[in-house]
């Protein structure tokens, strides 16, 4: 799937007045991370078993 084709919305925890932050697009079966000053280089991909796992430990 393609960058352009996704739907991208910024980190919760990124503030309104800065570039330095994330964005996230849900996936079939998991989610595409992107950095917002580098839109253009693309996204990662994780599958649900993996951002459910990263998720997981930022909460703890």
């Amino acid at each position: 799937m393609q960058s352009h084709d996704l739907i991208f919305r910024k980190s919760s925890y990124s503030g309104a007045r800065t570039e330095n932050c994330v964005e996230v697009a849900d996936l079939p079966g998991g989610a595409a991370v992107r950095d917002t000053q580098n839109r253009e280089a693309g996204h990662l991909a994780f599958c649900l078993r993996e951002w459910t796992a990263l998720i997981d430990t930022l909460r703890s």
